[in-house]
C-alpha cells in the first residue's frame, strides 16, 4: 500500500514482515553506493527526519521505517526487544534488495542501530550513532528530564513540548523554543501512547555497552555539546570503547540533527564515503 510521502517528496509503502506490517519510504539514489538506513528516535515517525534527508546529498539512497506502533505502523501482538527489531529491521531490508548498509541512529534509535551492527555484522558496512548512548548502563541525565521523558506528551502537547523544550533538548532550542514546533509537530505522525511505552520497554534492562569492544565496523559517534538527555560524556566513552569509533562534537542540543543538519550532513556524508 502507497500512502502520501514526506516533504521530501518520496511515497510511503507498507510491508509485511514477520506478520507486523512496517511503514518505510526509500528515497532513491542516482550512484552506485551503499544505502543509508535511518532509526529515529522514540516518538517519532520517520517524517521527522526530512530536514537531514533533505540535507543529504541526492546520490544517496535514504531507507527510513517506523517501528511497530510509531507513526504509521501499528502495534504489535506482543512486545519486543531491540534483539527482535534488529531482526524484523534484517528482514525488511532483504525483502527491499539490500545485502549490506550503513546505518545511522538518532537518540533511541541509536540503541536499535548498535544493536543491528553487533547482531548483523555483514549487514553493517559503517555505523553512525547521533545524541545516543549506551542504554541502562550510562550517564543519565538529570531526574527532571528523565521524568518528562516518561510519556509522550511532548509529542502530543505542542504547547506543554515549547514550554519544557529548553530543559529537553538544549542547544539551539534554548534560544528559540518555538523551533520545536516545526522540528517536531509539523510533521510527526503520532502513535498510540501504548506504542511508545513498547519503546520505553525494549530499553527496559538493555545495555550495548559490554558489546562495544566487539562491535567492528568503523563508528562515527555524533554529539552535541548541550545535550541534556544524552549528556557528553557518554559519547566520549562509547568513541573511546569502539575499537574503530570517532568522536565529532557539534555545538547544539539533542536534536542537532535536525536543527543544525546542514552542518552535521556533510560531516556524516564524509565518513560514509571513505
Amino acid at each position: 500500500m502507497t500512502g502520501p510521502g514526506p516533504a521530501t517528496g518520496v511515497a510511503n509503502q507498507r510491508m509485511r514482515v514477520f506478520g507486523q506490517r512496517i511503514r518505510y519510504s526509500v528515497r532513491p539514489g542516482t550512484a552506485r553506493r551503499r544505502p543509508l538506513v535511518l532509526c529515529n528516535g522514540i516518538g517519532t515517525s520517520l517524517d521527522v527526519l526530512d530536514p537531514f534527508v533533505a540535507a543529504l546529498p541526492a546520490s544517496l539512497e535514504v531507507v527510513r521505517f517506523d517501528v511497530p506502533g510509531v507513526g504509521g505502523s501499528p502495534l504489535p501482538n506482543v512486545p519486543y526487544t531491540f534483539a527482535g527489531l534488529a531482526l524484523t529491521l534484517r528482514r525488511l531490508l532483504d525483502r527491499l534488495g539490500y545485502r549490506q548498509v550503513d546505518i545511522l541512529g538518532l537518540s533511541w534509535g541509536g540503541a536499535l542501530a548498535q544493536q543491528f551492527a553487533f547482531q548483523h555484522p555483514l549487514c553493517c558496512r559503517r555505523l553512525v550513532l547521533v545524541g545516543t548512548g549506551t542504554g541502562m548502563l550510562m550517564v543519565p541525565a538529570k531526574p527532571g528530564v528523565l521524568y518528562k521523558m516518561l510519556t509522550p506528551r511532548r509529542h502530543r502537547d505542542p504547547q506543554w513540548a515549547r514550554a519544557v523544550a529548553p530543559e529537553l533538548y538544549g542547544g539551539k532550542v534554548r534560544q528559540d523554543p518555538g523551533c520545536i514546533s516545526e522540528v517536531l509537530h509539523q510533521r510527526n505522525v503520532v502513535g498510540p501512547k501504548r506504542g511508545y511505552a513498547l519503546q520505553l520497554a525494549a530499553g527496559a534492562g538493555w545495555s550495548s555497552l559490554p558489546a562495544l569492544p566487539l562491535i567492528r565496523q568503523p563508528t562515527l559517534v555524533v554529539a552535541g555539546e548541550d545535550d541534556p538527555i544524552v549528556p557528553l560524556v557518554n559519547a566520549r566513552l562509547m568513541s573511546s570503547l569502539l575499537p574503530h569509533g570517532e568522536l565529532h562534537i557539534y555545538r547544539d542540543g539533542h536534536l542537532g540533527l535536525l536543527t543544525s543538519a546542514e552542518e552535521l550532513a556533510p560531516v556524516i556524508v564524509e565518513f560514509l564515503n571513505r
